[in-house]
């Protein structure tokens, strides 16, 4: 099932996500839903508050399908880890047509739990280290446009609150 994406203004996305305590079947079949929502919507990374769902799980492919081996589902997230410098352009699913530079990490270790349950860790360099520290930020309430200046922030609000009140948003 293909869930619509949530967007900003939504207050799921303003609020740290619900830690993840049951892993069954239902889960399974929700980060199947995620890959292919987050596919759908043409994006590399999806947090569940993204679509609605207030739980600490992200799904990432950075390779977009290339690499079926690179998907990574993280289920609690945690940086444990941050190393180095990296700036560059970041969108995100739920604010589309918007994109900014931001600075961060360029060397990222996640300690997350698989679909099982069980604990492990990655470390991811450039747009995966990107990918952690974006989709972990979702989980925490945060969206990338809180990385960037208060004046940029306050623009991109500003054209979405137009947006809105022309029904595109």
């Amino acid at each position: 099932m293909i869930y619509p994406i949530v967007k900003f203004g939504d207050p799921v996305l303003d609020k740290p996500a619900a830690e993840v305590t049951s892993f069954d079947d239902d889960l399974k079949k929700l980060i199947e839903d995620m890959f292919e929502s987050m596919y759908a919507a043409r994006g590399v990374g999806l947090a569940a508050p993204q679509i609605g769902l207030s739980k600490r799980i992200a799904v990432v492919d950075v390779t977009f399908k290339e690499n079926p081996d690179d998907k990574l589902v993280l289920i609690n997230p945690v940086i444990v880890n941050k190393e180095g410098r990296q700036r560059g352009s970041e969108g995100c699913l739920s604010i589309p047509e918007f994109r900014e530079d931001v600075t961060r990490a360029k060397i990222v270790t996640v300690r997350a739990q698989d679909l099982t349950g069980k604990f492990f860790e990655h470390t991811g360099e450039d747009l995966l280290a990107r990918a952690f520290l974006h989709e972990t930020d979702h989980l925490n309430g945060k969206l990338y446009i809180s990385h960037v200046s208060a004046l940029k922030r306050d623009l991109i609000k500003r054209k979405i609150k137009k947006m809105v009140k022309a029904g595109e948003w």
